[in-house]
């Protein structure tokens, strides 16, 4: 059952060709995002090039308001200069804040293409969804390890993004919680076609977890940014979700 989605001839994912991008595909349904947290916050913009030339479909970026999780890291400023850098490239905002639904314009006017919030910070998810939707970028929602899933498995056909934390949210270099896999699993037997994205601990060591459990988004933030050469790295965690799913990397694209 959980590779019931990989069967399909053609992959759904999130692709932006611009900050007001639209849905498209992607090289066999998998993207690997870095999380740009764990770079060198000194030289951003260098190396947000550098990951991209590694090969990162997208990049992750990490909001965090010090209310909602026990961390500070920027704000919609910072991703405008980035957007200024990088017309091309989809952003995804990954919103650990307490108001999500505050900030929506602000990022949306800075280029993000996908907000993703967690559900958890939201007194009206529905409503969430639909303010991103009208501000002009993809929503996504996310949970974090304590959370069930049934909710966002609810919310999961008005989504873009089904976030999965496979750590707790706040900070980088946490080990990964394969126990988290059954809430992949459950999200991706119940939406075969969902873009469903893990967060937390990814890594050559652990992406095959993911893989089997039917992830198709992948943050991988020490793993890739801190390694010799992140090329390898982005390789290998593409290729385990290609191969764990028997994805071609440039299937037939439906119009």
């Amino acid at each position: 059952v959980r590779n019931q989605w990989y069967q399909r001839r053609v992959r759904k994912a999130v692709v932006s060709t611009q900050s007001t991008g639209s849905m498209g595909y992607c090289k066999g349904g998998c993207m690997i995002g870095p999380s740009i947290l764990n770079a060198d916050l000194s030289r951003l913009t260098d190396e947000c090039k550098r990951l991209l030339d590694a090969g990162a479909d997208y990049l992750h970026l990490d909001v965090m308001d010090g209310h909602f999780v026990p961390n500070l890291t920027f704000g919609a400023p910072v991703v405008a200069c980035l957007r200024d850098k990088f017309p091309g490239v989809t952003f995804e905002v990954h919103m650990m804040v307490s108001n999500p639904d505050q900030w929506i314009g602000d990022f949306a006017k800075a280029g993000a293409d996908i907000y993703t919030f967690h559900i958890e910070a939201s007194s009206d998810p529905a409503a969430t969804i639909q303010k991103i939707k009208d501000a002009g970028m993809k929503p996504g929602c996310g949970i974090k390890p304590k959370t069930e899933v049934e909710p966002l498995s609810t919310l999961a056909p008005t989504l873009d993004v089904c976030l999965v934390m496979t750590v707790e949210p706040g900070f980088g270099g946490q080990k990964f919680m394969s126990d988290m896999m059954s809430k992949v699993e459950y999200l991706r037997k119940n939406h075969p076609d969902s873009n469903i994205e893990v967060d937390g601990g990814l890594s050559p060591a652990t992406i095959e977890q993911a893989a089997k459990a039917g992830a198709n988004m992948i943050v991988s933030g020490s793993a890739v940014v801190k390694a010799p050469d992140a090329a390898v790295v982005i390789t290998e965690l593409r290729n385990v979700v290609l191969r764990n799913g028997d994805l071609n990397e440039n299937p037939e694209l439906d119009q």
